[in-house]
């Protein structure tokens, strides 16, 4: 091992001592293979990334393999991919994948353990040995086995958790109460822009039933047409794309990947293509509208992007052109497709974009 690594443990507090990791825990390796509906069963993907907190408990009836047993006041931690920080003391009596290691503290508190092994220090130590390009994995052994864990006195390792606690759930609360403002805002403004372009700017205006539910009422003057009379909608081309090509080969196409959810274009990833494989009736213009019909929550269905860029550019099949016509503000337009994406009227991926771009209902 690298003394390296090491190093803060030679200026510990006064009293403080520090020890190897195998002599202060026992590694769990009790097994069981027998199946239980009881949720007492925890996966890597239960526990979550950073947080020293589970997200869910399941039942070993359809695990094909002998599981680990821990107990209430055991410290676990993912071993696979460290980078992912997966660690949590045990509420309960349970059992647990065999990528996950269950400590039972010897001569260190468990709260204080807990503490340690979610600390940047730990972490850090864990992803350098990691081995494996695909699954790293830290080895308990050789690696985990030998790692130096400082050692106040037990009573001190106790109000040192507790303090940790303390503080860590006053910021788990601010960071809450933000989450909160920041949802009531992104509700204001979801308020504000549908208002504006329902009602209008002039409030007090004479208001007509538009005869569409998902509008509602519209000022007196306005009209209600069908996107298909007042715009020109087009689907993109359908080919194999190779990333990283030089912008010298070819034709630069846009995907799903290049809208980003708030109507803009990112153009990190790039693509090109043969000219030869379009037509002129591929290219876009300037002013046109990208807009994503592509379904699965990653791909964020409904999202809008206007066009403003210089050269050549055409775009894949996964994303609708939109073209005003002298009738549509193609801001107007995208500001809203975002209510219908927000309120997830698209949520039927492309037989809903159909009936709203191409149907005649």
């Amino acid at each position: 091992m690298n003394d390296a690594h090491d190093r803060f443990l030679d200026t510990l507090p006064a009293g403080w001592k520090f020890d190897r990791f195998k002599d202060i825990v026992t590694l769990r390796n009790e097994k069981t293979d027998e199946s239980s509906a009881e949720e007492d069963y925890l996966e890597l993907e239960d526990l979550e990334s950073g947080s020293g907190r589970i997200l869910s408990r399941r039942n070993t009836l359809e695990v094909g393999s002998a599981v680990t047993l821990f107990k209430k006041g055991d410290v676990l931690f993912g071993k696979l991919r460290p980078y992912l920080e997966k660690y949590w003391e045990a509420e309960f009596d349970g059992k647990c994948t065999g990528e996950i290691l269950a400590f039972k503290p010897q001569r260190i508190a468990s709260c204080f353990l807990f503490y340690c092994l979610g600390s940047r220090w730990f972490i850090e130590r864990c992803n350098a040995l990691a081995y494996g390009a695909k699954m790293p994995r830290v080895s308990w052994p050789t690696q985990l086995s030998q790692f130096n864990f400082p050692l106040p006195p037990l009573p001190e390792q106790q109000r040192i958790a507790a303090y940790l606690d303390a503080s860590c759930a006053a910021i788990d609360a601010a960071v809450a109460a933000k989450r909160r403002q920041l949802e009531t805002l992104d509700e204001i403004r979801k308020s504000a822009v549908h208002q504006v372009l329902s009602e209008g700017l002039r409030l007090g205006l004479p208001l007509k039933d538009s005869g569409i539910e998902s509008i509602g009422v519209i000022p007196a003057h306005w009209d209600v047409k069908q996107i298909r009379y007042a715009c020109e909608v087009n689907y993109g081309i359908t080919l194999q794309l190779e990333k990283g090509q030089s912008v010298g080969d070819g034709v630069r196409i846009l995907t799903v990947s290049n809208l980003t959810i708030d109507g803009n274009l990112d153009l990190e990833d790039e693509y090109y293509i043969d000219p030869a494989e379009l037509t002129r009736a591929d290219y876009l213009w300037r002013g046109d509208l990208l807009f994503n019909w592509r379904n699965g929550s990653q791909y964020h269905v409904g999202k809008t992007a206007f066009f403003d860029m210089e050269g050549e550019v055409a775009h894949v099949s996964f994303l609708l052109r939109i073209r005003c016509g002298r009738h549509m503000d193609p801001f107007f337009l995208r500001s809203y497709l975002g209510i219908l994406k927000d309120a997830g009227f698209f949520s039927g991926a492309k037989d809903k974009v159909n009936k709203t771009f191409n149907s005649s209902e």
